[in-house]
């Protein structure tokens, strides 16, 4: 397709992608704007005045949500809401989460340009900590408009010993007002993301732009474990009680387990690991691990969690060690609604392009929303599949076609 005959503005895209990049620049393109920090509310604040300019009503939650609004025909019926995330990971890129709120900002402009009204209010949406780095556990706020926060995060720490509870106060949001930033039961018709793929399978199949047919259920654990402290150099080797050895033994059965059936879309990640006390030449008495575990079979994923937790028990046994394993995050696989899919597929062969679909490894924002109503995705082409990480790379002119494809969906959407 000829981006000469996109209906988006997509040089009006890609300077405001641009320009949202340059927000906890780190080196030459990477981005760190982790949630509730003082770049997150620059990004927030400049996001908000492009919301303003596309002609949203456009507020700050109390969950750190931003929400543009578009009231629509019927103010009343169902909302339909786009959206993605600007928060980072602290070694990210500029296109993760980014292009899925930009493209929606530019989708509505779009729309009011072109004197399109939807029959129902639609409501862009940048939702807060969707990346779960800063406080080790993600889909914020997105969770928190849904009623589906869980005890005791708002006293979760991150490496500087701050709470979400202060953060959130610093950033300017009112935790005891939460119950007014949530959703009534039934407020939300239907949601739509773009994002970026995060993985190989666009591009090696030379495609700019896929439809996402669902996403795979993520399993986060926490492992910590404590054995004794103890001289380097005179207590012997049998006598160890090496939490870090043990450690190291589980991380490596958890990547052998995971590998267990080639070609399953089975994932499993040891990404954050502390170790106390954390000087060259004492025994390490307690290491903390965490452990990604996902798939997009539910079933298969339960029996690798089993064969973990057989594993951590006899080596830990081996190594005398106690330990503690507390469930963070347990989502099954969520998949997107068919009647979306069609007007997606419909949209790209009016666009010019074959329709073809793929799983998400990665969660997203799509997968909380897919509890409370139906959801569609659209996945952006990315080089080499490479994401969470400064060389994340999608050109313009795919990140165009996945907003046009966005904007085309949308407009369906908004006049039935």
């Amino acid at each position: 397709m000829n981006v000469q005959t996109l209906t988006i503005n997509k040089e009006r895209l890609e300077e405001r992608i641009t320009a949202l990049s340059k927000i906890g620049k780190i080196g030459e393109t990477g981005v760190c704007r982790l949630t509730l920090s003082k770049e997150d509310r620059q990004a927030v604040e400049t996001v908000k005045g492009w919301m303003e300019e596309a002609g949203l009503t456009a507020r700050i939650d109390h969950f750190g949500n931003l929400i543009g609004r578009w009231e629509g025909n019927n103010p009343d019926e169902p909302i339909l809401m786009l959206g993605s995330h600007i928060d980072s990971q602290p070694y990210g890129g500029r296109f993760d989460g980014a292009i899925g709120v930009l493209g929606a900002i530019e989708v509505i402009q779009t729309m009011k340009e072109n004197q399109i009204v939807p029959n129902q209010p639609i409501e862009v949406i940048a939702f807060s900590d969707e990346e779960g780095c800063r406080f080790n556990k993600g889909l914020f706020g997105v969770r928190g408009i849904l009623g589906k926060l869980e005890e005791g995060e708002l006293e979760r720490k991150d490496k500087d010993g701050v709470t979400r509870r202060e953060a959130l106060i610093e950033f300017g949001c009112d935790p005891s007002k939460f119950k007014e930033s949530e959703y009534p039961k039934g407020s939300i018709g239907s949601f739509l993301e773009m994002h970026i793929e995060q993985g190989p399978v666009l591009e090696s199949m030379d495609k700019p732009i896929g439809i996402v047919s669902g996403i795979s259920g993520p399993l986060w654990l926490t492992v910590e474990l404590e054995g004794f402290a103890g001289h380097a150099g005179s207590v012997p080797m049998p006598m160890r009680k090496d939490a870090l050895v043990g450690a190291a033994k589980i991380i490596v059965a958890l990547n052998e387990i995971a590998s267990q059936e080639p070609g399953a879309p089975t994932a499993g990640t040891v990404g954050s690991l502390r170790v106390f006390p954390d000087s060259r030449n004492i025994i390490p008495e307690k290491v903390s691990f965490t452990v990604d575990l996902r798939d997009i079979d539910i079933n298969r994923r339960h029996r690798l969690e089993a064969q973990l937790r057989d594993k951590i028990k006899e080596i830990t046994e081996e190594h005398q060690l106690l330990c503690k394993i507390t469930e963070d995050t347990n989502s099954e696989p969520r998949y997107c609604a068919e009647w979306i899919k069609e007007i997606m597929r419909n949209e790209m062969k009016q666009i010019g392009l074959e329709p073809m679909e793929l799983m998400s490894g990665p969660f997203h924002d799509s997968l909380a929303m897919s509890y409370e109503c139906d959801y569609g995705m659209i996945f952006v082409r990315c080089k080499d599949g490479i994401s969470h990480n400064p060389k994340e790379y999608s050109t313009f002119e795919d990140i165009s076609l996945g907003t046009e494809l966005l904007y085309r969906t949308t407009v369906k959407m908004a006049q039935e």
